[in-house]
Formats: C-alpha cells, structure tokens, sequence
C-alpha cells in the first residue's frame, strides 16, 4: 500500500467517512470527493509540502462558514470541508455576465470580512506576503535602476505600515475560487493572510484567466470593476486601483522567482500600469 493509499484509509476510518473518489492532485494536497453521514464533503490530504495550507484552514476557522466553504475537521495533515458542487463565478463571466460575477464577489468579500476579531495563531501576516515584491524592488534599487517595482515597493512600504480595516483576508480571491452551493456563493482555497482588506479586492480585477471571453488588461474593464467592488465593500476606487497596482507588481515579482500564474508576466505588468496611472 503506498502512502497516500495508507492516509486515505486512515482518514477515512477516523473521519468515519464512505465512497472516496480523487478530484484533483496538487503540489500540496490531494483532494477527494468522500460521503460523511449522507452528505458529499471534501477530505484534503496535505502532501509533505502542504505547509501552505494550514493559515487557509485557520482563515476558514475564522470566517466560521460565512462566505466561505465551512471547515468541518482538520489536523496538521488532513482537512475535511464543505463541499460546494455548483459552477464557479468564471462561469458567469464566460456567459456575458461579468459586471453580476463581480457584484458577486464583492458579497462575498463582505461576507468573509464581517469577523472583525484579531487572528488566531498561523495566519500569515500580509506584509510578509509581500516578500517577493521587495526582494525585486531591493534588486533592481541596488542596481541603480528606477522601476515599476521600485515605485511599487516603496508605496507597498508605506501602505502595509497603516492599514485601514485590517481583517482576516482570503488572499485569493478569484473567480474559479468562488463556487454556488446549497447555501449561496462561497470562497474555497483561502490562503490565510492578516492585513487591510482592501487587498482582497484587487485579485479578482485580474481574474478570471483566458478563456472567458474577457480581457483583463483592458482599463474600461478594470476601471468599472473596480468601482463596482469599491462601492459595494464601502472602500474608496482610488484605494482599490493602489492595491491592484501592488498586487500585480507582486505578481509579476512572484513569477520571476519562478512561481506559477493564470496570466503572462507582460499582462499582469500591463494592469500594473493602467492603475499606476489612475493613482
């Protein structure tokens, strides 16, 4: 028996849980579609490198089901969760509907939002999320050089030191992380950060990937769902376009170190500018 076979059926053993069925296999975690009582749940199996999914289940603790996917049980291993089986927010996208995907997340962000209480233990603090961006912006510093990554660093400094409404955040949020369930829209895969809210905001707006017949790099585009999003979490357009503009130097940063993405290196770099320049 291998090891991941050994897991399974010891977590489904403990769990008392039926009918595992693999869904997906990820770098972190191998993901299954199980039966406990007479519902369909997720069971996640943490792979050895799966520590980055433990501040997600802390998020998920946190946000107690409430715009999220509930967290039924967990342990450093292994985590069981809501499953939610209906069509991601993409999907409205794809069908013409993009400006009601976005109206969408926006509930859903105030939804993940309203647990005003302090974090527990593991979650991951936003300024450390920001790693890769300074690391570039020292580089490129250090090379005499003056650049989006430079700009984007130092305002990141300034920004991160005083945050406004800070909230256990997603830091995730996209539309194929945002599924329809028996009990509305709900977020899934959290990466678990603390910081100004507002941060969760600026993902979407380069979200979702090609595909769904939206250009993401488009500033007509951009400029409406930002304002859309401003105005339903109570959070001004010129503090939304700010985050963005850091969020996708951060991006653009992370994928030069090697990290995957859903878009080219050039487009989030794009988006970059269109909102440094509505700054």
């Amino acid at each position: 028996m291998t090891e991941s076979n050994a897991a399974l059926e010891r977590y489904v053993t403990a769990w008392n849980l039926r009918n595992p069925r693999q869904l997906a296999q990820t770098p972190t975690s191998t993901v299954y579609l199980v039966t406990l009582d007479r519902e369909e749940v997720v069971l996640k199996i943490l792979s050895p490198y799966g520590e980055e999914e433990r501040p997600g289940a802390v998020a998920l603790r946190h946000f107690g089901g409430n715009g999220a996917v509930r967290l039924l049980r967990g342990d450093d291993h292994a985590h069981l969760l809501e499953y939610a089986p209906g069509e991601d927010v993409a999907e409205l996208v794809k069908n013409g509907q993009d400006e009601r995907a976005t109206e969408i997340i926006a509930h859903v962000i105030n939804a993940l939002h309203a647990n005003h209480a302090a974090p527990s233990d593991g979650i991951l603090p936003l300024r450390g999320w920001f790693r890769p961006l300074f690391t570039k912006a020292k580089s490129d510093s250090d090379s005499g050089l003056e650049t989006i990554y430079t700009r984007a660093g130092r305002l990141a400094n300034a920004v991160l030191d005083e945050p406004r409404e800070p909230r256990v955040l997603h830091g995730d949020i996209h539309h194929k992380n945002i599924r329809r369930s028996s009990r509305g829209w709900l977020a899934f895969d959290p990466k678990g950060l603390y910081g100004e809210r507002t941060y969760d905001l600026a993902n979407t707006l380069s979200s979702p990937p090609p595909g769904h017949g939206v250009v993401v790099a488009d500033e007509m585009r951009i400029l409406r769902n930002s304002a859309i999003l401003a105005k339903r979490c109570g959070i001004e357009q010129s503090r939304v376009l700010l985050f963005l503009f850091l969020y996708a130097c951060l991006s653009a940063s992370a994928m030069l170190e090697g990290s995957a993405g859903g878009l080219d290196i050039p487009t989030v770099i794009r988006i970059a500018e269109i909102a440094e320049s509505h700054l």
